[in-house]
C-alpha cells in the first residue's frame, strides 16, 4: 500500500488538534488539491506559524507537480530552496547565524548539529522521511528572482514594451495595457486612478502602438509625452485634456527613472514571463520565488502589478480545466488589496480571484490582519486558515465573515477555538468540507532559516545563473519570420516584358527601384493532414516561391514563405525583364506544375508531431516538446481527478446507504434502551409493591405480585437482549462502513501515480498528406524585382 501522505492529489498539511486539550489525532489532515482552485486565505499575527503553513502548502504543490509563483515581500519564502535530504550538520552549517549560536553559548558547528538533529526528529514526529525531502528536491527547482537587483536571478521588467499576443479588442489586451500603465505610474509615484489624465494618455499611446504591432521603449513614451502622436483624446484636444506642462512633468519623472544608475537592474535578464516562471526550459514545474524585500514601496507596487498583469495574460491563454494547474501565492497582502483604496494591483487581484478558477489557477493570499484584505476578495476564497489574531476586534471581524461563509457553524464554539488558538494552529474552514477543523501544521521539509541575505540568495542561485543575453527569451508576440532571401540568380539577358496574355502573372513589390524582374513560380497550396490513430485533422497553407529555369522547377530549392508576398498592380518604370523559360510560356504547362508541387509537398513536408502513448495524447501542430509536456502534466492531473470523482461517486451511494442504516440502528438502540429501562423500572416497582404487601399481611396478593414482577423481569431481560442485538448490528454496520471506506482508499491508491508526464517517453508521429487532400489555390508566374550592382550581380530589391 502506498504512503497515505503521498495520496492522490492531496496536500498533507498536518493533523487535527483537539480544541480543548490540544492533543493531536493520529490521522493526517489531507487537503484536496482541486479545492485550491477556489482560492485560500491565510491570516495570523507575527509568530502564529503563518510562514510555516505557507511553505508547507507550496511544498505539497511542488510534490504534486503543481508549479508555483510565490511573491515574497519579507524574504522568508527563499527558505524553500533549503532542502537537505541527507539532514547532515554540514548541510545546515552555512545557514546558521553565528549571532544565534553565541546567544545560546555554543559554536556554530554545534548549533548546526543540534539543528540537524531537531529537523530529523521533527520530521519523524510528523511521519515524514528524508526520502520525502529528496522527492521534493527532484519534483521542482526552486528559483529565487530578485527584480531590480543582481543578488538572485535577474528578470527584465523594463527592457521593452512589446505588444501582447491578444487581439486589440479583447479584455486581455485591455488588462495588459492597464497593468503596464498602472505599474509604471506606481514606480514614478503618480496616481493610477483611471480618471486621471496620466493613465488615460499613456493607455492611449500603448494601445495605438500595440494595435499596429509596434514595440515601445521608455524613451518612446517620453517622446510621446513631449510630442503626442494624436491630437485628441475622446472629443477633447490633447492639450486641453492633459496640458503640455503636466505632460512634461510626467516626462521628467520617467526620464529621471531612465537616467538613474539603478535603472539598468530592471532591464537585465530574460523578460518577465509567467509561463517561464511556472515551468522550466524542459517543461518541468518549478517554484519561482519573487523576492522583493529589497525594494521600496513604490518599486514593490510596480513589480507586483506588472507580474499580476503577466499572470492574468498567461491565465487567459490557457484552456479551461477543473483541476489545479498552477498556484499564485502572495505573502503579506497588506497594501495590495485594501478594502478602501484602489492601488494598481487591486483590480488585477480581484479579477484573478473571480476568474482564475475556470482556468485551474489557485490563488493563496496571506496577511497578519483581516482588515488588510477587501472583503469582496475574501468572499471569493473557499478556504480559510485562521491563526492567532492580534485583537478581539480582529477575531470578531473574522467570526462575522465565517458565519456569513458557513451559516451552520456554531459561533460560540468557533469563538472559543480562536480565543485559545496557539502557535502553529489554524482553524481550517473549507467550503468543500462539512465543518471546520483545528489544524496543527506539519513540520516543513525545507529548513526555515529566516529571511535570507543578498549573499545567501546569490549562493543558492549561482548554479542557475547563465550567460543568456538580456532579452534572449521573451513571451512577447513573435513576428512572422522573414522569408529567406532569394539567392542571386545568374545575370540573365534582359529585355522587354514578354507578352503572355493567357498566363496568370503577379508582380512582387519592391523596397527599392528594381533594375530587372526575374521570373519565378508562385504556388499557394492548402494541405490537409489527416490520420485516424492517433487522431490528426489539421489544415495549413503553404506558400512556395521557386526560381523559373529551363527544365523542371526545382521545388526543393524553393523558399517556403510565411505569408503571401505583397504585389503591385504594374512593374516599376524603366525595369527590364529576364526571359521566361519556354515551359512557362503556356498556361496549360504552368497549370501542370500543380501536380508537381503537390508531390513535392507530400514527400518533403510531412507533419511532425509527438505522441505520449501512456497518456494517449498527441501534440498539436506548432506545439513544441516543452509545451506538450506541460500539457501532459495537466492531462494527467485531469485524468487523475476524473478517476477520483468517479470512485467517490460509485462508493458514495453505498456509503450513504450504510450511513442510513447506522442512523436507523442508533434509533433502534435508543428505543430499545428506553424500553428496557422502563421494563427494569416496572420490575423494581412490582417487586417493591409485592414485598410491601407481604409485609402488611396480604400473602396471596404478594404471591400474585411477585409472579407479575417475574414476568416483567423476563420482558425486561428480553428488552436488554434486544438492545444488545441492536448494538451488535450497529457495530457490524460500522465495521462494514470502515471496510468500504478502506476499500475506497485502496482503490484511490491503485490509480497509477508512477507516471511523470515531464519524463514520459515520447514517440515521433509523421503524418504524410495525400495528394487528394491538397488543393492548389494559386499558381502564377511571379516577377521578382532585383537590383544590379556595378559588377552586374543581382540582389533582391
Amino acid at each position: 500500500m502506498s504512503d497515505p501522505l503521498e495520496g492522490l492529489g492531496v496536500f498533507y498539511l498536518g493533523r487535527p488538534a483537539d480544541p480543548d486539550t490540544g492533543e493531536l489525532a493520529p490521522a493526517p489532515v489531507l487537503y484536496d488539491a482541486a479545492d485550491l482552485t477556489t482560492h485560500a486565505f491565510i491570516v495570523g499575527m507575527t509568530g502564529s506559524g503563518k510562514t510555516g503553513l505557507g511553505v508547507g502548502l507550496i511544498e505539497e504543490a511542488a510534490l504534486d507537480g503543481i508549479p508555483v509563483i510565490a511573491i515574497d515581500p519579507k524574504g522568508d519564502l527563499g527558505n524553500l530552496a533549503l532542502q537537505f535530504p541527507n539532514l547532515s550538520a554540514g548541510d545546515f552549517r552555512p545557514w546558521i547565524d553565528p549571532a544565534a549560536a553565541a546567544r545560546e553559548g555554543v559554536t556554530p558547528d554545534a548549533l548546526a548539529a543540534t539543528t540537524a538533529d531537531a529537523w530529523r526528529a521533527g520530521l519523524a514526529e510528523w511521519g515524514q522521511t528524508p526520502e520525502r525531502i529528496q522527492r521534493l528536491h527532484d519534483a521542482a527547482d526552486v528559483r529565487i528572482y530578485t527584480p531590480g537587483s543582481d543578488a538572485g536571478l535577474p528578470v527584465s521588467v523594463l527592457g521593452s514594451l512589446a505588444p501582447p499576443p491578444d487581439a486589440p479588442t479583447s479584455e486581455a489586451f485591455r488588462d495588459r495595457t492597464e497593468a503596464t500603465v498602472g505599474s509604471l505610474l506606481s514606480l514614478v509615484g503618480v496616481s493610477t486612478e483611471t480618471s486621471s489624465p496620466e493613465p488615460v494618455f499613456l493607455s492611449a499611446v500603448l494601445t495605438d502602438a500595440w494595435t499596429n504591432g509596434r514595440t515601445l521603449s521608455l524613451a518612446d513614451l517620453i517622446g510621446s509625452l513631449l510630442h503626442p502622436p494624436f491630437e485628441t483624446l475622446g472629443v477633447m484636444a490633447v492639450d486641453d485634456f492633459f496640458p503640455e506642462r503636466d505632460r512634461k512633468a510626467l516626462a521628467m519623472r520617467i526620464n529621471a527613472l531612465v537616467a538613474s544608475p539603478a535603472f539598468a537592474a530592471w532591464t537585465q535578464g530574460p523578460p518577465l514571463d509567467a509561463d517561464r516562471l511556472f515551468f522550466g526550459p524542459d517543461g518541468r514545474p518549478q517554484v519561482s520565488v519573487m523576492s522583493i524585500a529589497h525594494l521600496g514601496d513604490d518599486e514593490r507596487m510596480f513589480f507586483v502589478t506588472k507580474l499580476l498583469g503577466e499572470v492574468l495574460a498567461w491565465m487567459r491563454r490557457q484552456p479551461g480545466t477543473g483541476s489545479l494547474r498552477a498556484v499564485l501565492y502572495m505573502d503579506e497582502i497588506f497594501g495590495y488589496l485594501p478594502p478602501t483604496a484602489n492601488p494598481a494591483s487591486k483590480t488585477l487581484l480581484l479579477t484573478l480571484l473571480k476568474q482564475a478558477r475556470a482556468f485551474g489557477l489557485g490563488i493563496v493570499l496571506a496577511t497578519q490582519n483581516p482588515v488588510d484584505l477587501d472583503y469582496k476578495a475574501l468572499s471569493n476564497c473557499g478556504t480559510w486558515f485562521v491563526g492567532r489574531l492580534q485583537t478581539e476586534r480582529d477575531k470578531a471581524r473574522l467570526l462575522d465573515g465565517l458565519m456569513s461563509a458557513a451559516p451552520g457553524t456554531d459561533r460560540a464554539s468557533v469563538d472559543r477555538t480562536l480565543s485559545g488558538i496557539g502557535k502553529r494552529r489554524f482553524l481550517l474552514h473549507n467550503v468543500h468540507d462539512a465543518a471546520p477543523v483545528l489544524l496543527a501544521t506539519r513540520w516543513t521539509l525545507s529548513y526555515l532559516a529566516g529571511p535570507l541575505t543578498r549573499d545567501q540568495i546569490g549562493t543558492l542561485m549561482a548554479p542557475f545563473k547563465t550567460s543568456i543575453p538580456d532579452g534572449a527569451e521573451s513571451s512577447a508576440r513573435v513576428a512572422p519570420a522573414p522569408a529567406t532571401p532569394l539567392p542571386a540568380p545568374p545575370v540573365p539577358a534582359a529585355g522587354a516584358r514578354p507578352d503572355l496574355p493567357d498566363v496568370p502573372q503577379v508582380v512582387l513589390d519592391a523596397t527599392s527601384a528594381p533594375d530587372v524582374y526575374v521570373p519565378h513560380v508562385l504556388a499557394r497550396v492548402e494541405v490537409a493532414y489527416r490520420r485516424a490513430t492517433p487522431p490528426v485533422d489539421h489544415t495549413e497553407a503553404l506558400i512556395l516561391l521557386a526560381e523559373a529555369a529551363d527544365g523542371p522547377v526545382a521545388w526543393n530549392a524553393a523558399d517556403i514563405l510565411v505569408q503571401r508576398p505583397a504585389t503591385m498592380p504594374a512593374p516599376a518604370d524603366g525595369a527590364t525583364f529576364a526571359p521566361v523559360p519556354v515551359a512557362l510560356r503556356d498556361a496549360r504547362a504552368l497549370a501542370r506544375l500543380g501536380d508537381d508541387v503537390k508531390r513535392f509537398i507530400q514527400l518533403s513536408r510531412p507533419l511532425a508531431l509527438l505522441s505520449a502513448p501512456a497518456l494517449r495524447a498527441t501534440s498539436t501542430p506548432g506545439e513544441d516538446e516543452r509545451a506538450f509536456r506541460i500539457r501532459l502534466g495537466l492531462l494527467a492531473r485531469e485524468a487523475r481527478d476524473a478517476q477520483k470523482e468517479d470512485l467517490r461517486t460509485r462508493y458514495q451511494t453505498r456509503l450513504d446507504a450504510l450511513t442510513g442504516k447506522m442512523r436507523t440502528a442508533e434509533a433502534a438502540i435508543d428505543r430499545e434502551a428506553s424500553q428496557a429501562s422502563q421494563r427494569k423500572m416496572d420490575t423494581v416497582v412490582r417487586i417493591g409493591t409485592s414485598l410491601l404487601g407481604a409485609f402488611l399481611g396480604g400473602r396471596r396478593s404478594a404471591v400474585s405480585g411477585l409472579g407479575s414482577a417475574a414476568r416483567s423481569a423476563s420482558r425486561a431481560g428480553k428488552e436488554i437482549s434486544d438492545v444488545r442485538r441492536a448494538t451488535e448490528s450497529l457495530d457490524t454496520l460500522k465495521a462494514q462502513y470502515a471496510d468500504l471506506d478502506a476499500e475506497l482508499a485502496r482503490e484511490m491508491e491503485s490509480i497509477d501515480l508512477t507516471l511523470v508526464p515531464e519524463m514520459a517517453p515520447l514517440e515521433p508521429v509523421s503524418v504524410q498528406p495525400k495528394l487528394t487532400d491538397m488543393t492548389v489555390t494559386e499558381l502564377a508566374l511571379a516577377w521578382v524585382p532585383y537590383t544590379r550592382d556595378a559588377d552586374g550581380r543581382l540582389t533582391r530589391a
